[in-house]
């Protein structure tokens, strides 16, 4: 006959083991999801000209934190809890319409590169202020400065926010699904900054998005008017524009992301679940 410890202990046993099997099942999903993620370096869209690298993501392969954090161990239950829903930390938008105007060609180069310009983008989850190095990008600040102009980017949605390994929020396509863009492309500039040359965009930088294909050396020149904020220190090779550094704000982008994102089906974005909306975008000198 079975004794009161014999019986707790198997017990006991029979919850380490099934803790064991949940913990196993999470690393190997962890373990598909960043095998798929390394494997495309470019996500590609097919309709403005840009597109945002996700790189190759981090991390390493200690399970341990993994297995410490168990949140069936912290609370000492034995069943699984849904999560509770995200509370969305931004206002509602306005409810402006976003632009549809496109153009056949790269507006003409007026902007003066000995000067200094600021963008500023009034979103729904704050405003944000970023500093435009017109001497080392004059064609990407010289669109943007037209674009924002235009009032292209105003009422438009961010549509990707990601959060693992890379940490950036993308914007810039009024249609909201990543393929949109002005209808012109512009070059590839400023790649060899110092600041990104050991392969990593600081928190703060602002970058292009393109169809850079690192595998076929293919999609050189093709950014548009999508852009990403980088919010943390995000490794990424120096293929992608940096033409701005966020000079405030950057603690509206560290509130969106820690609300974290979705994924749309349809597109294949993980679009932020903050409503992150910017409600109009203005570029000046001086």
């Amino acid at each position: 006959m079975v004794s009161k410890e014999q019986r707790r202990k198997q017990l006991a046993r029979a919850k380490w083991e099934r803790q064991q099997q949940r913990r196993g099942e999470r690393w190997r999903r962890t373990r598909r999801r960043r095998a798929v993620l390394a494997a495309v370096l470019v996500v590609l869209v097919a309709g403005g000209g840009t597109a945002l690298a996700t790189g190759v993501f981090g991390g390493d392969d200690d399970t341990t934190d993994a297995a410490a954090q168990d949140p069936l161990e912290q609370d000492g239950s034995d069943q699984e809890t849904d999560a509770p829903p995200v509370e969305d930390p931004c206002a509602a938008p306005s409810g402006g319409a976003p632009s549809e105007q496109q153009w056949d060609a790269e507006p003409e180069l007026t902007v003066d590169t000995s000067a200094a310009y600021t963008m500023s983008l009034a979103t729904t989850c704050g405003d944000i202020e970023i500093a435009l190095d017109a001497a080392a990008a004059p064609h990407t600040v010289n669109s943007f400065a037209f674009l924002a102009g235009e009032g292209f980017f105003d009422h438009s949605p961010c549509h990707r926010l990601v959060t693992e390994g890379l940490h950036v929020l993308q914007c810039g396509d009024p249609t909201g699904t990543g393929m949109g863009g002005p209808g012109y492309t512009i070059p590839d500039e400023n790649l060899d900054a110092e600041e990104v040359a050991d392969g990593v965009y600081p928190a703060g930088t602002v970058a292009m998005a393109n169809q850079y294909n690192p595998q076929e050396d293919s999609g050189r020149d093709s950014g548009g008017s999508q852009f990403f904020l980088v919010y943390e220190d995000s490794p990424l090779p120096p293929d992608y524009t940096p033409f701005g550094t966020v000079t405030a704000g950057l603690d509206v982008l560290e509130t969106i992301a820690a609300a974290g994102s979705g994924t749309d089906p349809a597109t294949g974005n993980t679009p932020p679940n903050a409503t992150v909306v910017i409600e109009s975008a203005t570029v000046e000198a001086g």
